[in-house]
């Protein structure tokens, strides 16, 4: 698809300024002040913002098994209308993302559809049992395959998670980590979350395999990430929407990792500050009303998380929108091996337009997803995604 953006706020992780943009079959063809080419679908951007779609390093489509919460679809329309183009999803479906034919049936449902693109994760240990990684060897010669992770259930046994790493590091997987020692989980939930954490650095140190942390939420967390960072260069990590603007002692909606309290916030804003948090990962978790009742912790985010973070981090002065742009957008490309997150010649042309100065309602009805599971409910931000551009074609307008 070929289309000019003219007259646009360009901004990326290294550029502020206001130009044109020119998308020849679905790639980044130019970037300019003056961009004019007769007979070509032309979108005039005076006073919107344009940043590179956002990548989402961490969410749950529920496809397949449990499309009553969610599906690749919903999931999907849910991504393009929060601005993202790129998604990682978790392999906690029914079945679990274990084989072949189920990562399969992921991968058809995304090219039918041709909405976003996704990176489906197959389970570390197989079908989630803690200790079985022989459902690896199949997929040694998958060269999509990007991510190993057996999300919230997490791998408990050391030796096991030290062979995995082993593994993913001849394979070039990413481990991504769910931290939580099960053994404190009912005693502590923050002793259980820095426990795993040093753990799984220390096992990183040992075999080179690239770690990437999910969802960190305590300060000791992020002290132990920050130490480690400064030693070796195959560890990453996420922080999630509702963890940087959420305190427990304002609303502890049920969420794992809890809402912490404000000094772990305070940290955890730190540490994007310092260039110790690599990217946002919503941890997008559909639920019904009914089971959010019986106690299923999560909320959805791929809708609020742009003006939640815009609001929290860059309006209230904490950081730059290039900032913005580099833990929503460019770090996540760079992580999940996408051709995207930066505005320049040669990569997707995948693009949001945004209004700053729009505030945002928060309005589950509006949703596009199935699930409605949200605290943000009537609470108001700034940011209003106007229009979101996949590989030169609108798929998305407000």
């Amino acid at each position: 698809m070929d289309l000019i953006i003219k007259n646009a706020r360009i901004v990326d992780c290294s550029q502020d300024f206001i130009g044109d943009i020119y998308i020849e079959k679905g790639i980044i063809k130019e970037v300019g002040l003056s961009i004019n080419i007769d007979n070509i679908e032309t979108i005039d951007a005076k006073g919107l913002l344009v940043m590179p779609s956002f990548i989402d390093t961490h969410a749950h489509f529920r496809e397949p098994g449990l499309t009553y919460k969610e599906d690749i679809e919903t999931g999907s329309r849910a991504a393009l209308r929060g601005g993202y183009t790129g998604v990682c999803l978790m392999a906690n479906t029914q079945p679990i993302c274990s084989s072949k034919e189920v990562l399969g049936r992921v991968r058809n449902r995304e090219k039918e559809l041709g909405l976003v693109d996704l990176h489906q994760c197959v389970s570390v240990t197989k079908g989630f049992n803690g200790k079985d990684l022989s459902h690896l060897d199949d997929f040694i010669e998958d060269e999509r395959l990007k991510a190993i992770s057996d999300d919230g259930v997490g791998v408990m046994d050391s030796e096991i998670m030290y062979k995995a790493m082993l593994k993913a590091k001849e394979h070039g997987w990413i481990i991504m980590s769910h931290a939580e020692d099960k053994g404190f989980s009912d005693i502590d939930m923050k002793i259980a979350e820095n426990i795993m954490t040093l753990r799984d650095i220390y096992l990183a140190k040992e075999t080179g395999a690239r770690l990437h942390m999910c969802h960190v939420s305590t300060k000791e967390a992020i002290k132990y990430i920050r130490d480690a960072k400064k030693c070796f260069s195959n560890i990453t990590c996420e922080v999630t929407p509702h963890h940087i603007c959420l305190t427990k002692e304002v609303n502890n909606y049920r969420v794992n990792p809890p809402i912490r309290e404000k000094e772990d916030v305070n940290e955890v804003v730190k540490a994007i500050k310092d260039g110790v948090v690599d990217c946002i990962g919503t941890d997008h978790a559909p639920h019904t009303k009914e089971d959010k009742e019986k106690g299923s912790p999560g909320m959805v985010g791929l809708e609020t998380a742009f003006p939640i973070c815009y609001t929290t981090l860059v309006k209230s002065g904490e950081i730059s929108l290039n900032k913005l742009s580099e833990i929503m957008s460019r770090n996540g490309a760079k992580i999940l091996g996408m051709n995207k997150g930066r505005i320049s010649p040669g990569l997707d042309g995948d693009l949001v337009l945004l209004d700053l100065e729009k505030k945002v309602v928060v309005d589950s009805k509006e949703f596009h997803s199935k699930a409605k599971n949200t605290p943000f409910e009537g609470k108001e931000f700034y940011g209003e995604v106007q229009m979101t551009i996949k590989s030169g074609r609108v798929l998305y307008k407000n």
